[in-house]
């Protein structure tokens, strides 16, 4: 599904939540909802911004990471080409399993038959 990515759709498609900060920041940080998340309906994703002093900053930031994150949800993954392995990296395997049962093998305990 493709995401519109314009600032314009983006805010309509939106919904801004403003909290308060937590950690270290001081007393502003205390007191005033400058954190910014960001919830868009259509894909679901959340996005927060509580790095600047400022609210209209932080909804800047957040908005630019939505956009970069509804960006990457567009791009098409290139489909993977299934690929057969070689025999010799098969022959290879089967050496290295052998090569390890055999080491594990040789730290069993030894039972010795009581006549």
């Amino acid at each position: 599904m493709k995401f519109h990515t314009d600032l314009r759709s983006l805010k309509r498609e939106t919904k801004v939540y403003f909290y308060r900060g937590r950690g270290p920041g001081g007393q502003r940080r205390n007191k005033k909802e400058t954190c910014v998340r960001l919830r868009h309906i259509p894909s679901g994703v959340t996005i927060t911004a509580t790095e600047h002093r400022y609210q209209a900053r932080n909804k800047e930031l957040a908005f630019e990471r939505l956009q970069k994150r509804l960006t990457k949800l567009n791009k098409r993954k290139k489909p993977r080409i299934p690929t057969r392995i070689s025999r010799a990296k098969k022959e290879k395997l089967l050496r290295e399993k052998k090569r390890l049962s055999e080491k594990k093998r040789l730290r069993r305990k030894v039972e010795i038959p009581l006549e």
